[in-house]
């Protein structure tokens, strides 16, 4: 049985956050509101809590869940490769709707399982689950719903269908959000959208000329990201990214460790910028 609290209240938000810190140390399953849909998360560096997760909702490893983080620079202990625009992209929606799929970097020790060498990473619009990031590191988040369902809205809709396999439900009240994050592949020297959601590809496009790129075509072939109306509480990305991850289209991949900032620890370290954070949504 899971245990729900209530973020209006002020003790009860703080109780509940340091519970779902708790309960995520201990590789269990947590739900919590972001700036679209309800999530599920896990640690990210907890391969059986990340199982966990995708058996909560039924659904396999080639739909891998992406990553939602706390601060910009955290970005940079997942990822690597980056186009010169990524960082210019980031500072300008998030925190917010855009899940940015990038090649993962390879001395990352974590299976959130068929990602092809990729990661999708978002930083949601949403204060308690920034704060929760912030004091989590990194949590691999799908959209709370059992596969083939609508993902929930609001933390009664997340309770029905996974409060069996959860161990904290932080409840933030109706979701602010209806649209999917809009996810783009950015392992290439250009951009490409590979889910259109909150921010459209008419808005990106004038934004990524300013940038000194243009958006490419999409060809055909590619993995699809996880469909965010089923699942974007991270908002896997590729193969169906679970909205949030190209890998649902992150793989891993088995090269030589390289030395790098540990994600979980460098997160932490990294309070997360508030100053203009909207609305939630899941």
């Amino acid at each position: 049985m899971s245990t729900r609290y209530a973020l209006a209240d002020s003790e009860s938000r703080e109780l509940g956050i340091a519970a779902a810190v708790s309960a995520v140390r201990r590789g269990q399953l947590i739900v919590l509101p972001t700036d679209t849909v309800y999530g599920i998360g896990a640690d990210a560096f907890d391969a059986e809590a990340v199982q966990r997760l995708l058996d909560a909702k039924g659904r396999g490893r080639d739909m891998p869940p992406p990553v939602l983080v706390s601060a910009n620079t955290t970005l940079e202990a997942l990822a690597t490769d980056m186009p010169g625009w990524v960082p210019d992209l980031i500072e300008k929606y998030w925190p917010g709707p855009l899940t940015i799929v990038c090649r993962q970097q390879p001395s990352l020790r974590w299976d959130l399982g068929e990602t092809r060498g990729t990661v999708a990473v978002r930083m949601p619009d949403d204060p308690a689950a920034l704060d929760l990031l912030g004091r989590t590191g990194p949590l691999a988040v799908s959209s709370a719903n059992v596969t083939g369902e609508p993902a929930a809205t609001d933390a009664d809709a997340a309770e029905l269908m996974l409060g069996e396999s959860v161990a904290v439900i932080l409840d933030g009240g109706p979701s602010s959000g209806s649209a999917a994050s809009t996810i783009v592949d950015c392992t290439g020297d250009r951009p490409r959208i590979l889910r259109e959601g909150a921010i459209s590809a008419e808005e990106l496009a004038p934004v990524f000329l300013d940038l000194g790129t243009e958006l490419e075509a999409d060809p055909e072939g590619e993995p699809e990201v996880e469909a965010e109306a089923d699942t974007e509480a991270g908002s896997e990305v590729a193969p169906e990214v679970d909205a949030e991850v190209i890998p649902e289209v992150a793989e891993v991949v088995d090269v030589e460790p390289i030395d790098a900032t540990d994600p979980r620890q460098k997160a932490a370290e990294i309070p997360p910028d508030t100053s203009d954070i909207g609305p939630d949504r899941a």
